[in-house]
């Protein structure tokens, strides 16, 4: 099985232990990849527990699950191109088994910093293994069989997505909590032992030196940039500390705050850009940008991860605080998205290699906004979870056929010796486009929430006694001002009175939920407005991408060219 994969004296494949099919390696590579966004989403539904069984504060939750998303996210390029020097397939045995081990570390943790810390070396893990599943799938593939490998592997992603709800609530309900990190345990074992037998080696054949200055500035600047849009809202986008305290205006600043960390963001990013322009062997080879198809894949690539994690934010808050479902319930409501993610993927990736990539992704994406629309449509205070299976089966055969044409045009004309280091920043573009997303309607929805709830207030008191008016609207000013909390039940932190009859105080509290659900759906309607937005421009961005015959052959030229310069 060993031969030239780019040029002479290129990197090559070595001979397996086992010699098989590529559809068997990738099923390999599929198995970690499950593993890891599997334990993106099952750890959501059992927070509740971790937080009576650890004794942990809202602070130390939050962390637990934004550790890892910080630490994955941050070290995704330096490790796409580890796996470019020293061989996808090491870094993908390391990652599984460091992933795998931390697993069971989580499993067993006593104390909620004990978790924090074993949750970061999940992510260390996740982060070596992830770039190396699509630098592999780009050495065993031809380039023509690409676009079908990426669609079964981004049909993984809707498994996860069905799997992560549904199977975090029974563990945790049926067991315990501990049992979410558990059941990594076999999964990590049998795909490390398949990874060792069938998986080849792409090995280069030149003396690498990993570039450190590279390493810390990507590393510093990614850290900022996700804590900023992480931790922004937290802080309402002002001071974490009363540090070297300004202002400016009504903005209230410090040296540690989240403006000056974004700023810090934009400035480390900045000089890492420079510094990977002029060093011998950069961390992130810029020549990858020259192919017009990586360059606006990404590009892409934000818009998709925006507009998704804009979508499941406000909506999943919707069905547990308007809706009152639990977490498992909620699962379920989303499972014909997942469902028609993963039967649309493999399709939508064989489709890819017949004709143009790029139409079948613009295709995904305004189907994916159309459903979107009509989820923003039919949401109400009185939705059933079954009204929406129509909307989001439409938003998940979109999305499933985003995966496959997007990862096939980013990589399908990408050298093996680059393929590493673009797997990485692929990623780690999903990631921040995520972290966007997340940030940017999160704030939408909550200053809008704050309005809605006021002037719903205001208005809704009217149907009160006139000695309970002023501080009915108290109630929900006060929550407005200290920070919306949302949740199953959630009425908007406005406070009954006691020493009430008890059918004024019942009137109080139905009043008080009408006014949540009235004021969050509004809110949510001008929230989710911006992943429609997001996604119908990503859209119209795909024609950008380069098509047909000539095109392909300018672009694998390229490619080749650039070989000799990743090696």
């Amino acid at each position: 099985m060993a031969r030239p994969t780019a040029g002479h004296p290129g990197p090559t494949l070595s001979t397996p232990r086992i010699v098989t099919n590529p559809w068997i390696i990738l099923i390999v590579l599929a198995l970690g990849f499950f593993m890891i966004l599997l334990d993106t989403t099952i750890v959501n539904v059992a927070i509740p527990s971790i937080i009576d069984g650890l004794h942990a504060s809202l602070d130390q939750v939050l962390w637990i699950l934004n550790a890892y998303i910080l630490v994955y996210a941050v070290l995704l390029i330096t490790a796409g191109r580890l796996g470019d020097m020293f061989g996808p397939k090491k870094l993908f045995m390391a990652g599984m088994v460091l992933f795998t081990l931390a697993s069971m570390a989580c499993g067993l943790a006593q104390t909620p910093n004990q978790l924090i810390l074993f949750r970061i070396i999940q992510a260390v893990g996740g982060a070596m293994l992830t770039p190396q599943s699509l630098s592999m799938i780009a050495s065993i593939f031809p380039p023509e069989r690409r676009g079908a490998a990426f669609g079964l592997w981004g049909g993984v992603a809707g498994l996860a997505a069905v799997a992560g709800p549904t199977l975090g609530g029974f563990l945790t309900t049926t067991f315990s909590w501990r049992a979410i990190f558990y059941v990594n345990l076999p999964i990590g074992i049998v795909a490390l032992g398949l990874a060792w037998l069938v998986m080849p080696e792409l090995t280069s054949h030149r003396r690498h030196q990993l570039d450190i200055v590279g390493v810390l500035l990507a590393t510093a600047g990614l850290f900022a940039l996700v804590f900023g849009l992480i931790e922004g809202e937290r802080y309402s986008w002002e001071r974490i500390s009363n540090f070297a305290a300004f202002s400016i205006g009504s903005l209230q600043l410090s040296l540690l705050s989240i403006p000056t960390i974004l700023l810090a963001a934009i400035l480390l990013l900045g000089v890492f850009l420079w510094w990977e322009a002029h060093v011998q062997e950069p961390l992130l080879p810029l020549s990858l940008f020259q192919e017009r198809n990586f360059s606006v894949a990404n590009l892409v690539q934000t818009f998709v991860a925006f507009s998704m994690l804009g979508l499941f934010l406000p909506f999943t808050i919707y069905l547990q605080s308007v809706r009152g479902f639990t977490a498992e319930q909620a699962g379920v409501v989303m499972v014909p998205m997942s469902l028609t993610m993963m039967f649309a993927a493999p399709f939508a990736g064989r489709l890819t290699d017949r004709i143009s990539g790029k139409w079948v992704l613009s295709s995904g994406m305004f189907v994916f906004a159309v459903g979107m629309a009509l989820i923003l449509k039919i949401s109400s205070a009185t939705s059933a979870g079954t009204d929406f299976t129509f909307p989001l089966a439409l938003a998940g055969l979109g999305m499933g056929c985003t995966f496959a044409p997007l990862t096939a045009l980013a990589m399908r004309h990408i050298a093996p010796a680059q393929a590493g280091a673009a797997s990485g920043f692929l990623n780690t573009v999903r990631q921040v486009g995520a972290a966007l997303g997340s940030a940017i309607v999160g704030a939408v929805l909550q200053n809008r929430l704050a309005t809605e709830m006021t002037s719903t207030t205001v208005r809704y008191s009217a149907q009160l006694p006139a000695p309970f008016r002023a501080k009915f609207i108290a109630g929900f000013a006060h929550s407005s001002r200290s920070g919306l909390q949302v949740g199953r039940g959630q009425s908007g932190g406005g406070q009954v009175p006691t020493g009430l009859p008890a059918t004024v105080a019942r009137h109080l509290a139905q009043l008080g939920q009408l006014v949540f659900h009235q004021a969050y759906i509004n809110a949510m309607h001008v929230a989710l407005a911006l992943p429609v937005i997001s996604m119908t421009l990503g859209a119209v961005v795909t024609l950008i991408f380069m098509h047909g015959q000539k095109d392909a052959q300018d672009a694998a030229r390229g490619a080749g060219g650039m070989a000799a310069a990743g090696e």
